[in-house]
């Protein structure tokens, strides 16, 4: 795992430092091994709550991603709205444990004393994709939200905390990191599109983006 943590205007063509402290994206941070490890702790996760289409809010339109969580908590959406709640929403049973390399990486990246409470697990298949969303329905912003990525490269799309400012993209690859806090927490963000064929590390192809989330304050 790698140690240096680049910020933002560090020759990614990212928007300016100033108006994104607290972006900093990690190329590289988990080498081949680690995502093989990463990446055999996830199928475990999949076994116990197996992916699922996420729906819309009030359209129940069906995303383009598939989903799953582990943690004490999970993110999903559908008709009903936007939430975190502690069971699969197909299965109903309790979401499997954070693994430990995640765990690892929350306390290496995260810079924050509280453990995360889920991790949101995205499986982005062919022509899958993300519209720009800001990450806030948690109670806690000061902490920040930790992103990992396996598999085929995406182009990522990172703006300011306004939906009409202005955005730049770059390409996240399997094992970099991205770490959303201070002004960043709240930037609109996305994923324009994966590009098939850049990684052999999923059989299947595709991209996992894992991110850990704390969601509660502490009392």
């Amino acid at each position: 795992m790698a140690a240096s943590l680049p910020t933002a205007g560090s020759g990614l063509g990212l928007p300016d430092a100033p108006a994104l402290a607290g972006l900093r994206v990690v190329p590289g941070y988990l080498d081949r091994e680690a995502q093989e490890r990463l990446l055999a702790a996830v199928r475990e996760v999949i076994a116990q709550a197996p992916l699922y289409t996420p729906r819309m809010p009030r359209s129940g339109q069906p995303m383009s991603v598939r989903m799953t969580n582990c943690g004490a908590l999970g993110w999903m959406t559908d008709e009903q709205g936007y939430r975190y709640q502690p069971t699969h929403p197909v299965t109903g049973a309790p979401w499997p444990p954070i693994p430990g390399i995640l765990m690892e990486a929350w306390a290496e990246l995260a810079g924050y004393p509280r453990p995360p409470q889920a991790c949101l697990v995205n499986f982005y298949g062919p022509g899958a994709r993300m519209g720009l969303h800001q990450d806030r329905d948690e109670e806690d912003f000061d902490a920040p939200v930790v992103s990992l990525s396996l598999g085929d490269t995406c182009l990522f799309r990172i703006g300011r905390t306004t939906r009409q400012g202005p955005t730049r993209s770059f390409r996240l690859a399997s094992g970099d990191a991205v770490v959303l806090g201070g002004a960043a927490r709240l930037a609109f963000h996305g994923v324009d599109r994966v590009i098939s064929g850049t990684s052999l590390l999923l059989a299947e192809g595709g991209r996992i983006n894992l991110t850990l989330r704390r969601v509660t304050r502490a009392d």
